[in-house]
């Protein structure tokens, strides 16, 4: 992914190698080679998927200057927030690439020490969801992690207690359960101690007021006091992704353009699932 992008364009060759130099390693050579284990491990795949999505900015920016001038909010689905604090000039780029890459190695610490996962349930609405891991949750941790859209929500917990949740998930009404592709149990306790690695290296990053208005994961609102930016991106870790309320408070507001800035085109799904009126493009990588 971004190999195109970083061919064409000499600005996002220049993300890709200052990327580099934070890293201490090849990020472009990972992002359009593989290989694809290391790219999906936790610690790979959230720096790659950063600056990647920073990368799509720069062609927007290219082939669109007028969208980047006007655009007036932004907001990310978890790893996301990053990009978009970046994009509204909360922290420089190698903050908060710096930022990313301990979060991923914190949050792969953390999954290693307990083996754990995700799945998506769909066609259920929240109280469903909640019942749900009520019941397959046992001794173990599952909980809701991502609030996505109607009928797509995501839980996190120990494998086992996912499994069981997949497997009750079509007696509680769901229409399919379907595991993620994830190292661990995302926006839930067994995140602990992620959030407070983070918290020691959020501390040392120097934040300024956003320029636009960026939605928060956990709250689904905008905040412009940095200390405030800084302590909800540290309970980001352990608290479920609002996203689907996040969508909802900017369509709220009178926005009906949105972009999707990054790999694939899954936001632009969940937009259309929630308003199918929105117009969204997707920028190719």
């Amino acid at each position: 992914m971004g190999r195109r992008l970083a061919e064409s364009l000499p600005s996002v060759a220049g993300l890709y190698q200052r990327a580099g130099e934070v890293l201490g390693y090849d990020l472009a050579k990972l992002c359009f080679e593989g290989p694809a284990e290391q790219l999906d491990s936790t610690v790979g795949s959230q720096p790659a998927l950063f600056v990647t999505s920073l990368a799509a900015i720069e062609a927007l920016r290219a082939e669109s200057p007028d969208v980047i001038l006007s655009c007036e909010a932004a907001a990310g689905l978890s790893l996301g927030e990053y990009t978009a604090m970046v994009f509204a000039g909360v922290m420089e780029f190698e903050d908060g690439l710096m930022l990313v890459q301990k979060r991923g190695a914190a949050m792969q610490e953390a999954a290693d020490a307990t083996p754990s996962g995700m799945v998506s349930i769909l066609g259920l609405e929240r109280i469903e969801v909640e019942a749900l891991c009520e019941k397959a949750r046992g001794e173990e941790v599952l909980e809701i992690a991502n609030l996505l859209c109607p009928g797509n929500i995501a839980v996190s917990g120990t494998n086992a207690a996912c499994e069981r949740a997949a497997e009750m998930a079509q007696s509680f009404g769901a229409m399919k359960a379907v595991p993620l592709a994830v190292a661990g149990a995302f926006h839930t306790k067994i995140m602990r101690p992620a959030d407070q690695r983070l918290a020691e290296t959020l501390a040392d990053v120097p934040m300024q007021r956003p320029k636009i208005p960026v939605v928060s994961n956990v709250d689904a609102q905008p905040h412009d006091d940095p200390e405030e930016i800084r302590r909800l991106l540290i309970q980001q870790v352990m608290h479920p992704v609002r996203w689907e309320d996040s969508m909802r408070y900017l369509l709220q507001q009178g926005f009906d353009q949105f972009y999707e800035v990054g790999p694939g085109r899954v936001l632009r799904g969940l937009l259309r699932r929630i308003d199918r009126k929105i117009s969204c493009q997707s920028v190719d990588v």
